[in-house]
């Protein structure tokens, strides 16, 4: 059974009756020579086994894990809350009637660049 942050990509491969349990050269009976052990075996931490996909691929995959969504979920509401924030405190220092009056992120930007002019304007004076 598989938990929330497993996916189909932490299983090992399937392998058949005929291919060996190791991947090592094998004698004429069968018999491995040089025994290695294969990703997934008991006692040994399960590897993705992801070298034949394209990095692409391979980051499209890694992507698509819960894990990855709640933690990059976390990451862009931080940015935005710290983005937010630094708009309210650009909302602060600029004069506006009234005072309090909301103003979208635009219209912050555009009174602080005529703001910003403004001031320009009277220290060249």
């Amino acid at each position: 059974m598989l938990n929330s942050d497993q996916t189909e990509l932490d299983l090992p491969p399937p392998h058949s009756e005929s291919e060996p349990a190791f991947g090592g050269a094998e004698d004429a009976s069968g018999v491995g020579l040089c025994p290695q052990p294969r990703v997934g075996e008991p006692g040994e931490p399960v590897k993705k086994d992801l070298q034949h996909l394209s990095r692409e691929e391979r980051r499209r995959r890694r992507r698509a894990t819960a894990k990855y969504r709640t933690a990059h979920a976390t990451r862009e509401r931080i940015r935005v809350e710290a983005f937010n924030m630094a708009f309210a405190e650009l909302r602060k220092l600029l004069p506006t009637l009234p005072p309090d009056k909301k103003l979208s992120k635009i219209e912050i930007l555009r009174l602080a660049i005529c703001y910003i002019s403004y001031l320009n304007h009277v220290l060249d004076v």
